[in-house]
């Protein structure tokens, strides 16, 4: 075996599938339940998409279930959902199903990766680009590496026709184009308004009533909704997440008609 035929292997094609999608239909900023499921749909629509995570691993805060008791809930309406990606669920009670979150989170990052969805992990979304009249029109992006040692190393940028913010509470994009543009998003205040106390039942129906389009080009799906439309936070019942991922893959379809 020669190791530099190994290095050149990992960097040809890397390199190769980085600039391929230097311009895309839809950039996902988050690879949780709602950026997966988001970018499984689009792509399954034969829509150029890519999902830029900022960790190592993909799948949010699916892994470790409720409080490290690496379980999920789904309620009926989004169990078709785990039933198209093929993942295991049981009835625990009316309305109710429980799920292995390892096999949900691996299930979700296997088949949206088979969809045809690109996903590059390890890669932070620092900026977006706005033009045509404020509107975005791709990300400015930066190794996460460079984030956390807080290192001045200048980004690169990729134009994208979308964008969905879906990185959960932090509302990265949203708050990025809030506080950067002075332009206001399609809510009570005009910026996030911030995630209120946990209530299920609310949370659930509201946030996928809320996947909408919040700034011309932005998408807010999953826990962004929560956060930027003030709206309960949920706790680990997944639903709402899944089926806002789908909603907002649909917007977009109907977005780039």
């Amino acid at each position: 075996m020669d190791e530099i035929i190994i290095s050149k292997a990992i960097i040809e094609g890397y390199t190769r599938e980085l600039l391929d999608y230097m311009e895309v239909d839809v950039a996902i900023v988050g690879a949780g339940p709602a950026g997966l499921v988001a970018g499984y749909y689009l792509a399954k629509k034969g829509i150029k998409t890519a999902i830029y995570e900022r960790k190592l691993s993909v799948g949010g805060g699916m892994w470790g279930g409720g409080m490290m008791f690496n379980r999920i809930v789904v309620q009926t309406a989004a169990k078709g959902i785990l039933d198209e990606f093929g993942i295991t669920a049981k009835e625990y009670q009316k309305d109710y199903y429980v799920a292995d979150s390892i096999e949900a989170a691996s299930a979700l990052c296997y088949r949206t990766v088979q969809a045809g969805t690109r996903i590059f992990n390890l890669i932070t979304a620092e900026d977006v680009m706005i033009r045509q009249g404020d509107r975005i029109t791709g990300l400015v992006l930066n190794w996460s590496a460079v984030d956390l040692a807080k290192l001045h190393v200048d980004p690169l940028t990729i134009r994208s026709k979308l964008v969905i913010d879906a990185t959960g509470h932090d509302a990265e994009v949203c708050n990025l184009v809030a506080r950067k543009t002075g332009q206001k998003l399609a809510t009570s205040t005009g910026g996030v308004v911030g995630e209120k106390p946990m209530w299920a039942e609310i949370a659930e129906r509201e946030t996928v009533a809320h996947t909408e389009e919040i700034f011309p080009g932005l998408i807010a799906a999953g826990m962004v909704v929560n956060a930027v439309f003030g709206l309960p936070r949920m706790g680990p019942i997944f639903g709402g997440m899944f089926l806002s991922g789908k909603k907002a893959a649909d917007l977009a379809e109907e977005l780039l008609t």
